[in-house]
């Protein structure tokens, strides 16, 4: 993505541009992980006492809360192809596009304190998931567009830690306000409005309005194209919406997709799979937000070598073993084991998939998109799998109230394990080859040249 500087004779004034010299993990993906860390400790402070608030407060039906946990995954689907596209069509003006994403959910959230029914939850939630739509593509591509391209699993590995950073420190705050609030819910629900105006606070102040090359060049989709002395940098072209659906023929980026609804369609959401836990072991209420440390601290102690091994390896190929330890845990699950020792295992599973597959799912997608469309491939490979969560959902809670939790859950786990050995014949063919060893530097003048 660099150009070489070492030859040159411009000024010595000049920017070290050698790729070496270059840092695995820029400011822009610490800064945007700031921003994901605070406006992550709101987000799961409401899904950490969600699922009891509405099943136990408000005496939801296992059917009415798959319809809300799927509006939670689901709806932000519907919008994140616009928020990725905007977010290219502006000349990559991704920050805008963001920073209206997050400040569309951190409005909401003191809506939550008017809510207490489930048409004016599902429809505060529906709006949430529009902010959270509109932010995950664009923020995606600045972090691909700001890294090179044999870094960008540790990069992403990097933001998911920092992101799971606040998602460990989420239930714990909605824990402790439980504890100590008279009205526990409104106050986690308050609080959490807080900590997301301060998330949209650091993205405005910190994150930078521009990031990677503003156009390339005809002989590499990466190297940024030099203006001549003097002249004003050319505008970036403006894809059209056609362009960014046409980036599913693109074979690599078309198998991903696919692969990704494939099995989120038989990936149960972390809210049924907590309610599995607390029912099995009988915990108590105040217990609950507690659930989803385990996953969360797994997932943050493992997202950075995780994410550096997916580079070594292959991105696709961790991706699905990722989902391969998912089904261990769901086996786990449906185990006559019971006890603690069986509740902490199932956590550490389910860490341990997301940190293989949340960070590598987008890094192996920005590998199959060129730089100007990196907004839309984010989106395409995102909403696939965000409407087939929201699907599997639907499916899962009606299940649930139809055979029971249990039964509902070995039918989810062989379709998963079936959806396992279709994802990975569809992605033999397109398996990603190792980074390859970065070329050395050549004159910047030479036509040739593209890192």
């Amino acid at each position: 993505m660099y150009l070489a500087d070492s030859r040159s004779t411009k000024p010595a004034a000049a920017p070290d541009t050698r790729p070496g010299r270059r840092p695995a993990v820029p400011g822009t993906v610490l800064a945007l992980g700031a921003v994901s860390l605070i406006t992550d400790i709101s987000s799961e402070m409401i899904t950490a006492v969600l699922p009891l608030y509405v099943v136990a407060a408000l005496g939801l039906s296992p059917l009415g809360f798959g319809l809300l946990d799927g509006i939670n995954n689901g709806v932000g689907a519907l919008v994140r192809l616009a928020g990725g596209h905007l977010a290219d069509r502006g000349g990559q003006r991704h920050k805008v596009v963001a920073g209206l994403g997050y400040g569309l959910s951190a409005l909401c959230k003191p809506l939550m304190l008017l809510a207490h029914g489930l048409p004016m939850i599902s429809a505060v939630l529906a709006v949430d998931r529009t902010g959270k739509g509109l932010r995950t593509a664009p923020r995606d591509a600045m972090i691909s567009l700001s890294t090179r391209p044999e870094h960008r699993g540790r990069a992403f590995g990097v933001h998911r830690a920092m992101d799971t950073t606040g998602a460990l420190l989420g239930p714990l705050v909605a824990f402790a306000v439980l504890r100590a609030a008279v009205d526990g819910y409104d106050a986690v629900f308050a609080v959490s409005g807080c900590f997301a105006a301060l998330g949209v606070l650091v993205l405005v102040l910190f994150v930078p309005g521009r990031t990677g090359p503003r156009t390339t060049s005809p002989t590499s989709p990466t190297a940024p194209t030099v203006p001549a002395e003097g002249a004003a940098a050319p505008s970036p072209p403006r894809p059209a919406l056609r362009d960014s659906l046409a980036l599913l023929r693109r074979p690599g980026l078309r198998r991903l997709t696919l692969c990704a609804a494939l099995l989120g369609l038989t990936t149960v959401s972390d809210s049924f799979l907590y309610l599995l836990l607390q029912r099995e072991l009988r915990l108590p209420a105040h217990l609950f937000p507690l659930l989803p440390l385990g996953t969360a601290a797994v997932f943050l102690l493992l997202a950075v070598p995780l994410g550096a091994l997916a580079d070594r390896i292959g991105r696709r190929r961790l991706f699905l073993a990722g989902h391969g330890v998912l089904l261990l845990g769901y086996g786990l699950v449906l185990s006559p084991l019971r006890g603690a020792p069986v509740v902490v295992a199932v956590l550490v599973l389910h860490g341990t998939f997301y940190a293989a597959t949340d960070g590598v799912l987008a890094a192996a997608t920005a590998a199959a998109v060129p730089p100007e469309h990196q907004g839309a491939g984010q989106a395409l490979v995102g909403t696939g799998q965000a409407l087939a969560r929201f699907l599997c959902s639907l499916a899962f809670g009606a299940a649930w109230s139809l055979w029971g939790g249990r039964n509902a859950l070995s039918v989810t786990t062989a379709a998963l394990a079936v959806s396992a050995v279709v994802a990975s014949i569809v992605l033999r063919t397109a398996d990603e080859q190792r980074p390859a060893t970065p070329p050395p530097a050549a004159h910047p003048d030479d036509p040739h040249h593209a890192q």
